[in-house]
């Protein structure tokens, strides 16, 4: 058996260890920073990181070193909740949820019926989601599975670790969305053929209470009771008209969380996108059972749904994530993402600093998705994602970096500044991905 390749790349580098806190300077411990730094990787794992000067003595003499001095490493952002499907129509005129689904989502939706149109499809979404340093989401396909097959095998050669899911729904949709009976059938042979298969998860996905019947989502919570490694995703809590919709679906639960809990969908691996319109006692409840809530700012705020509260995430214990959420979504960067989330955090007096963003985008995510023991930091024996930022990628940057006399507001200028022209490099499981033109 061939040993695995040395590679070695000198650059400056950051990571988090564990959640730097809310203040101005991070928790001790908990950021890891090489001004001149060595990441070097065995294969597809990181076999060691520190400073140069400690660690350039135990290269080989042969040893061929990648220079990046002049550009920032960390590990490969991570997306909670992106719909794959929607890539096409982005941009589309903003209007409320509801409407916006019915006008823009659902009909897009019904093409991906053509196995060659999802295939096509996944290529461009990772293409851009790499252009962008995303190594890794949580995606949503529509509800035919063969949207998900050609995710999965375009994943599966790009060696990333993804989690995909086919949506679920049974009512309230377009007659060529709907998957009546087969919908779970559909999700199990899915499940047979792709979860644990490489990189790749599963997760169930009812798209939302509104489109799948009692049936469906208490079929989908015994999919969950028999696999307790699968995940869970889906929506909750994004819109105003949407409570009320629930309500008048599911008139004997006592809330629309409850609609979820009754139906055992609320778990350590579940993942609820917006959570906007929640109250303390539902926060909570999420937070007892481990669920997390994937904050998707710019979305939110193109459809004004409303303003993430994420003083009252941390007061109950929620946890919550970073989520771009397109077709609503404004962008497919994670620097759009922490962007737009520093704006909604000013409108509600809640500051974001670029620790917490970018720790949020990273480690966090990882540890509310059951990854953190793989990916989400530059570590040793964890996979070789990461990104490649290039803080000079454009005339502004570069002005505003050459004013910047701290680590924090170095990463701070990128998390305001950036997009995916500062993306220099994108690698996957020890493979450069995408290099930018």
């Amino acid at each position: 058996m061939n040993s695995p390749i040395d590679t070695f790349i000198r650059a400056e580098l950051v990571s988090f260890a564990c959640d730097p806190g809310d203040n101005d300077l991070p928790q001790p411990g908990s950021l890891e920073h090489y001004g001149d730094g060595l990441l070097w990787l065995k294969g597809s794992h990181v076999h060691a990181v520190g400073h140069y000067g400690d660690l350039s003595y135990q290269l080989p003499s042969d040893a061929h070193v990648i220079d990046y001095r002049g550009k920032l490493i960390m590990p490969g952002f991570i997306d909670t909740h992106v719909h794959y499907v929607q890539l096409d129509i982005m941009a589309s005129y903003g209007r409320q949820l509801l409407d916006w689904l019915n006008d823009y989502t659902f009909p897009e939706e019904c093409r991906f019926a053509n196995y060659a149109h999802a295939e096509a499809l996944s290529n461009a979404f990772l293409d851009e989601m790499l252009r962008s340093g995303t190594t890794t989401a949580q995606v949503f396909g529509s509800s035919h599975p063969g949207s998900v097959d050609a995710f999965f095998t375009a994943c599966q050669k790009r060696q990333l670790r993804m989690l995909v899911g086919k949506v679920l729904m049974d009512r309230n949709a377009p007659d060529p969305l709907m998957d009546g009976i087969s919908g779970i059938a559909d999700s199990e042979r899915l499940i047979e053929d792709w979860h644990g298969n490489g990189r790749l998860g599963y997760s169930v996905t009812p798209r939302f209470a509104p489109t799948s019947t009692k049936m469906q989502m208490d079929a989908a919570g015994a999919l969950l009771r028999n696999d307790p490694s699968l995940w869970l995703q889906t929506h909750l809590a994004e819109n105003s008209g949407e409570l009320d919709w629930v309500a008048e679906l599911f008139p004997g639960s006592r809330d629309y969380l409850a609609v979820y809990e009754e139906a055992g969908l609320v778990g350590p691996r579940s993942t609820f996108a917006h959570g906007i319109h929640l109250d303390n006692a539902m926060r909570k409840r999420l937070a007892d059972r481990g669920a997390n809530i994937a904050f998707c700012p710019s979305s939110n705020l193109f459809l004004g749904s409303g303003l993430f509260d994420r003083e009252a995430a941390k007061e109950t214990g929620m946890a919550f994530t970073y989520a771009s959420d397109i077709g609503a979504g404004t962008d497919l960067s994670g620097f759009g993402t922490l962007k737009a989330a520093y704006q909604v955090g000013q409108l509600g007096g809640q500051p974001l600093t670029a620790w917490q963003g970018f720790y949020g985008l990273t480690h966090g995510n990882a540890k509310a998705l059951s990854l953190d023991s793989y990916i989400g930091q530059l570590a040793p024996s964890y996979e070789a994602d990461f990104v490649v930022i290039d803080p000079n990628a454009t005339p502004l940057l570069t002005r505003r970096i050459e004013h910047c006399t701290t680590l924090g507001e170095r990463l701070f200028a990128l998390m305001m500044l950036a997009d995916d022209r500062a993306v220099y490099e994108t690698w996957s499981n020890g493979q450069c991905q995408h290099q930018r033109d």
